[in-house]
């Protein structure tokens, strides 16, 4: 092979590679989860299970009203935000906005669907210690 070729086949990988990286998935949300918890708990209870299950993952979790808190991550360049309903029988987290994700409407960065699956987990884990 002659230089010029082997400068086409390094662009060519490396453009797969780029491609590769930058993948993305259908965006995932998380509706009505059921909280099965035993004995009474109030919303406070459930409030306090979300923020300590987000705080744990980076995110930064704040209530707007009764039944809706907004979780926002930030990583390194990427900003992702969710809504978190819950009543006392169950929660939703549910896409809201994000920066540098490549949201398009539908599909989303690949990463985004793997950090509302980790925060789900953590919830669900957080729940069941009441």
């Amino acid at each position: 092979m002659n230089l010029k070729s082997n400068y086409i086949v390094i662009i060519a990988a490396t453009l797969l590679l780029v491609l590769a990286g930058c993948r993305s998935n259908p965006v995932m949300n998380i509706e009505n989860m059921p909280i099965e918890i035993s004995g009474k708990h109030s919303s406070k209870d459930i409030i306090k299970a979300i923020k300590h299950a987000g705080a744990g993952l980076g995110w930064v979790i704040k209530s707007k009203k009764p039944g809706h808190i907004v979780g926002t991550l930030f990583l390194r360049k990427h900003v992702a935000i969710v809504d978190i309903k819950y009543t006392k029988k169950a929660y939703s987290i549910t896409y809201k906005d994000s920066q540098n994700l490549n949201y398009d409407g539908t599909n989303i960065h690949k990463n985004y669907n793997s950090w509302v699956q980790n925060l789900n987990r953590k919830i669900q884990a957080q729940l069941s210690t009441i």
